[in-house]
Protein backbone atom coordinates (compact mmCIF):
# COMPACT_ATOMS: atom_id res chain seq x y z
CA UNK A 1 0.00 0.00 0.00
CA UNK A 2 1.03 3.45 -0.95
CA UNK A 3 0.53 6.58 1.07
CA UNK A 4 0.77 9.74 -0.51
CA UNK A 5 1.53 12.97 1.21
CA UNK A 6 0.41 16.83 -0.44
CA UNK A 7 1.77 19.39 1.15
CA UNK A 8 0.05 22.74 -0.78
CA UNK A 9 -1.37 26.06 0.91
CA UNK A 10 -3.47 27.46 -2.41
CA UNK A 11 -6.53 25.76 -1.73
CA UNK A 12 -6.95 25.33 -6.04
CA UNK A 13 -4.15 23.73 -6.59
CA UNK A 14 -4.27 21.20 -3.28
CA UNK A 15 -7.46 20.45 -5.31
CA UNK A 16 -5.65 20.21 -8.83
CA UNK A 17 -3.56 17.97 -7.11
CA UNK A 18 -5.65 16.17 -5.22
CA UNK A 19 -7.81 14.98 -8.25
CA UNK A 20 -4.99 14.10 -10.56
CA UNK A 21 -3.19 11.94 -8.35
CA UNK A 22 -6.37 10.35 -6.48
CA UNK A 23 -7.04 8.84 -10.47
CA UNK A 24 -3.52 7.09 -10.47
CA UNK A 25 -3.46 5.57 -6.91
CA UNK A 26 -5.00 1.80 -6.56
CA UNK A 27 -8.21 2.13 -3.98
CA UNK A 28 -6.03 0.20 -0.82
CA UNK A 29 -3.26 3.15 -0.78
CA UNK A 30 -4.01 6.43 1.11
CA UNK A 31 -3.90 10.53 -0.14
CA UNK A 32 -3.38 13.12 2.86
CA UNK A 33 -3.09 16.68 2.20
CA UNK A 34 -2.45 19.34 4.98
CA UNK A 35 -1.75 23.04 4.11
CA UNK A 36 1.56 24.02 6.83
CA UNK A 37 4.60 22.62 7.16
CA UNK A 38 4.23 21.86 11.02
CA UNK A 39 0.78 19.34 10.02
CA UNK A 40 3.59 17.88 6.71
CA UNK A 41 5.61 17.13 10.03
CA UNK A 42 3.02 15.45 11.85
CA UNK A 43 1.14 13.49 9.46
CA UNK A 44 4.75 12.06 8.09
CA UNK A 45 5.26 10.95 11.62
CA UNK A 46 2.05 9.81 12.33
CA UNK A 47 1.25 7.73 8.56
CA UNK A 48 4.76 7.54 7.19
CA UNK A 49 4.35 8.59 3.83
CA UNK A 50 6.48 6.47 1.15
CA UNK A 51 5.76 9.34 -2.10
CA UNK A 52 5.51 12.99 -0.71
CA UNK A 53 4.16 16.09 -2.93
CA UNK A 54 5.95 19.21 -1.06
CA UNK A 55 5.33 23.48 -1.88
CA UNK A 56 7.75 25.52 -0.96
CA UNK A 57 6.24 28.38 -0.16
CA UNK A 58 3.66 26.95 3.08
CA UNK A 59 2.81 28.62 6.46
CA UNK A 60 4.46 27.92 9.74
CA UNK A 61 7.77 26.07 8.23
CA UNK A 62 9.13 26.49 4.60
CA UNK A 63 8.81 23.43 2.45
CA UNK A 64 12.60 22.74 2.41
CA UNK A 65 12.61 23.17 6.75
CA UNK A 66 9.69 20.64 6.87
CA UNK A 67 11.51 18.41 3.95
CA UNK A 68 14.90 18.17 6.21
CA UNK A 69 12.48 17.94 9.13
CA UNK A 70 10.78 14.65 7.71
CA UNK A 71 14.32 13.24 6.62
CA UNK A 72 15.26 12.46 10.11
CA UNK A 73 12.76 9.84 10.88
CA UNK A 74 12.03 8.91 6.81
CA UNK A 75 15.33 8.98 4.98
CA UNK A 76 13.87 6.46 1.97
CA UNK A 77 10.73 8.40 1.25
CA UNK A 78 10.50 9.90 -2.16
CA UNK A 79 9.71 13.33 -1.81
CA UNK A 80 8.65 15.63 -4.89
CA UNK A 81 8.95 19.55 -4.52
CA UNK A 82 6.63 21.75 -6.25
CA UNK A 83 7.39 25.36 -6.53
CA UNK A 84 6.70 28.62 -8.26
CA UNK A 85 10.51 29.49 -8.50
CA UNK A 86 13.72 28.55 -10.27
CA UNK A 87 16.16 30.15 -8.21
CA UNK A 88 19.07 27.21 -8.54
CA UNK A 89 19.85 27.70 -4.75
CA UNK A 90 16.26 25.83 -4.43
CA UNK A 91 17.63 22.98 -6.82
CA UNK A 92 21.04 23.18 -4.79
CA UNK A 93 19.39 22.40 -0.86
CA UNK A 94 16.58 20.33 -3.02
CA UNK A 95 19.49 17.71 -3.85
CA UNK A 96 21.04 17.78 -0.71
CA UNK A 97 17.67 16.93 0.57
CA UNK A 98 17.57 13.80 -2.13
CA UNK A 99 14.07 14.71 -3.55
CA UNK A 100 13.32 12.82 -6.13
CA UNK A 101 12.00 15.73 -8.99
CA UNK A 102 11.53 19.39 -8.96
CA UNK A 103 8.18 20.65 -10.48
CA UNK A 104 7.51 24.04 -11.78
CA UNK A 105 4.12 25.37 -11.35
CA UNK A 106 1.67 25.87 -12.83
CA UNK A 107 1.98 22.12 -13.34
CA UNK A 108 0.56 19.82 -16.57
CA UNK A 109 -1.51 16.78 -15.55
CA UNK A 110 0.49 14.52 -17.58
CA UNK A 111 3.57 16.25 -16.21
CA UNK A 112 2.59 15.46 -12.61
CA UNK A 113 1.11 11.77 -13.58
CA UNK A 114 4.82 10.98 -15.76
CA UNK A 115 6.75 11.76 -12.00
CA UNK A 116 4.19 10.01 -9.70
CA UNK A 117 4.02 7.00 -12.07
CA UNK A 118 8.13 6.92 -11.32
CA UNK A 119 7.65 7.57 -7.78
CA UNK A 120 5.12 4.42 -7.07
CA UNK A 121 7.69 2.42 -9.23
CA UNK A 122 10.46 3.58 -7.50
CA UNK A 123 8.69 2.44 -4.20
CA UNK A 124 9.78 2.61 -0.88
CA UNK A 125 13.61 3.23 -2.32
CA UNK A 126 15.41 6.33 -2.74
CA UNK A 127 16.80 7.43 -6.51
CA UNK A 128 19.54 6.11 -7.70
CA UNK A 129 22.56 8.62 -6.96
CA UNK A 130 23.41 11.21 -9.63
CA UNK A 131 25.72 13.94 -9.69
CA UNK A 132 24.58 17.70 -9.66
CA UNK A 133 25.01 18.34 -13.24
CA UNK A 134 23.00 15.08 -14.18
CA UNK A 135 19.86 15.01 -11.41
CA UNK A 136 16.41 15.41 -11.57
CA UNK A 137 16.23 18.66 -9.78
CA UNK A 138 18.29 20.41 -12.42
CA UNK A 139 17.02 18.88 -14.94
CA UNK A 140 13.40 19.97 -14.21
CA UNK A 141 14.52 23.65 -13.74
CA UNK A 142 15.86 23.45 -17.42
CA UNK A 143 13.13 21.49 -18.97
CA UNK A 144 10.52 21.97 -16.97
CA UNK A 145 9.22 25.35 -17.38
CA UNK A 146 5.60 24.78 -17.02
CA UNK A 147 4.93 28.47 -16.85
CA UNK A 148 6.20 29.85 -19.13
CA UNK A 149 4.69 26.78 -21.21
CA UNK A 150 1.40 26.89 -20.17
CA UNK A 151 0.85 30.66 -20.34
CA UNK A 152 2.40 30.82 -23.84
CA UNK A 153 0.28 27.87 -25.34
CA UNK A 154 -3.27 29.79 -23.88
CA UNK A 155 -2.22 33.69 -24.90
CA UNK A 156 -1.25 32.28 -27.99
CA UNK A 157 -4.53 30.47 -28.83
CA UNK A 158 -6.46 33.30 -27.00
CA UNK A 159 -4.64 35.70 -29.90
CA UNK A 160 -6.13 33.15 -32.42
CA UNK A 161 -9.47 32.81 -31.66
CA UNK A 162 -10.46 36.24 -29.52
CA UNK A 163 -12.92 37.13 -32.40
CA UNK A 164 -15.08 33.58 -32.16
CA UNK A 165 -16.88 32.38 -29.10
CA UNK A 166 -14.50 31.38 -26.41
CA UNK A 167 -14.60 30.00 -23.19
CA UNK A 168 -12.31 29.38 -20.07
CA UNK A 169 -13.19 26.22 -20.27
CA UNK A 170 -12.50 25.52 -24.27
CA UNK A 171 -9.29 27.55 -23.38
CA UNK A 172 -8.20 25.14 -20.62
CA UNK A 173 -9.03 21.93 -22.39
CA UNK A 174 -6.92 23.34 -25.06
CA UNK A 175 -3.86 23.54 -23.09
CA UNK A 176 -4.85 20.44 -21.08
CA UNK A 177 -5.64 21.94 -17.55
CA UNK A 178 -8.30 22.15 -15.12
CA UNK A 179 -10.50 24.80 -15.35
CA UNK A 180 -10.43 25.98 -12.19
CA UNK A 181 -7.06 25.67 -12.14
CA UNK A 182 -6.17 27.09 -15.22
CA UNK A 183 -8.61 30.08 -14.09
CA UNK A 184 -6.59 30.57 -10.91
CA UNK A 185 -3.43 30.35 -12.42
CA UNK A 186 -4.59 32.67 -15.46
CA UNK A 187 -5.16 35.70 -13.01
CA UNK A 188 -2.10 34.82 -11.11
CA UNK A 189 -0.12 35.27 -13.95
CA UNK A 190 -1.55 37.51 -16.64
CA UNK A 191 -2.72 40.08 -13.20
CA UNK A 192 -6.40 39.98 -14.89
CA UNK A 193 -9.00 37.70 -15.30
CA UNK A 194 -9.68 35.67 -18.11
CA UNK A 195 -13.10 36.89 -19.41
CA UNK A 196 -11.39 40.42 -18.87
CA UNK A 197 -8.43 39.55 -20.91
CA UNK A 198 -10.73 38.34 -24.01
CA UNK A 199 -12.36 41.90 -23.32
CA UNK A 200 -9.61 43.73 -23.73
CA UNK A 201 -8.25 42.37 -26.99
CA UNK A 202 -11.60 42.37 -28.47
CA UNK A 203 -11.76 46.12 -27.67
CA UNK A 204 -8.12 46.84 -29.01
CA UNK A 205 -9.12 45.03 -32.36
CA UNK A 206 -12.39 47.43 -32.45
CA UNK A 207 -10.27 50.74 -31.89
CA UNK A 208 -8.70 49.46 -34.73
CA UNK A 209 -11.38 48.55 -36.96
CA UNK A 210 -13.11 52.25 -36.09
CA UNK A 211 -9.84 53.30 -37.21
CA UNK A 212 -9.12 51.90 -40.29
CA UNK A 213 -12.29 50.96 -41.57
CA UNK A 214 -16.02 52.64 -42.17
CA UNK A 215 -18.06 49.59 -40.95
CA UNK A 216 -20.94 49.92 -38.61
CA UNK A 217 -20.81 49.67 -35.24
CA UNK A 218 -22.88 46.67 -35.04
CA UNK A 219 -20.39 44.95 -37.54
CA UNK A 220 -17.63 45.91 -35.76
CA UNK A 221 -19.00 44.25 -32.48
CA UNK A 222 -20.00 40.87 -34.63
CA UNK A 223 -15.71 41.25 -36.31
CA UNK A 224 -14.97 41.39 -32.41
CA UNK A 225 -16.52 38.36 -31.48
CA UNK A 226 -19.26 40.43 -29.37
CA UNK A 227 -22.97 38.85 -29.91
CA UNK A 228 -24.94 41.62 -28.64
CA UNK A 229 -24.42 45.29 -30.14
CA UNK A 230 -25.47 46.77 -26.90
CA UNK A 231 -23.55 44.96 -24.94
CA UNK A 232 -20.27 46.10 -27.20
CA UNK A 233 -21.35 49.65 -26.76
CA UNK A 234 -21.77 49.41 -22.93
CA UNK A 235 -18.12 47.97 -23.00
CA UNK A 236 -16.62 49.97 -24.86
CA UNK A 237 -18.03 52.49 -23.19
CA UNK A 238 -16.63 51.35 -19.98
CA UNK A 239 -12.62 50.11 -21.06
CA UNK A 240 -12.36 53.68 -23.28
CA UNK A 241 -14.50 56.19 -21.77
CA UNK A 242 -16.40 57.20 -25.22
CA UNK A 243 -18.76 55.40 -27.58
CA UNK A 244 -17.68 53.90 -30.33
CA UNK A 245 -18.77 56.35 -32.68
CA UNK A 246 -16.87 59.63 -30.60
CA UNK A 247 -13.84 57.30 -31.01
CA UNK A 248 -13.81 57.39 -34.70
CA UNK A 249 -14.36 61.10 -34.65
CA UNK A 250 -11.50 61.83 -32.17
CA UNK A 251 -9.29 59.13 -34.31
CA UNK A 252 -9.70 60.61 -37.22
CA UNK A 253 -8.48 64.01 -35.64
CA UNK A 254 -5.43 62.73 -34.33
CA UNK A 255 -4.51 60.90 -37.38
CA UNK A 256 -5.37 63.82 -39.49
CA UNK A 257 -3.42 66.23 -37.21
CA UNK A 258 -0.27 63.76 -37.36
CA UNK A 259 -0.09 63.63 -41.21
CA UNK A 260 -0.36 67.55 -41.56
CA UNK A 261 2.47 67.39 -39.00
CA UNK A 262 4.59 65.63 -40.67
CA UNK A 263 3.95 67.51 -44.10
CA UNK A 264 5.36 70.34 -42.03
Amino acid sequence: MNVVLIVEDEILEREFLTMVIRDELHPEDMLLTCDSGIEAVKLAKQYRPNIIFMDLMIPEMDGLSTIEEIRAFLPRSNITILSAYSDFSYAQKAISLKVFEYLLKPIKPSALKEVLGKMLKAGISPPAPASADKSPVVESLEIRDERSTFIEESIKYIEEHFKEKLTLEMVATKVFVNAKYFSHVFKKEMGVAFTDYIIQMRIQYACRLLETTNYQAYRISSECGFSDPSYFNRVFCVKMNMTPQNYRKYSHVVNHHDSASKMI
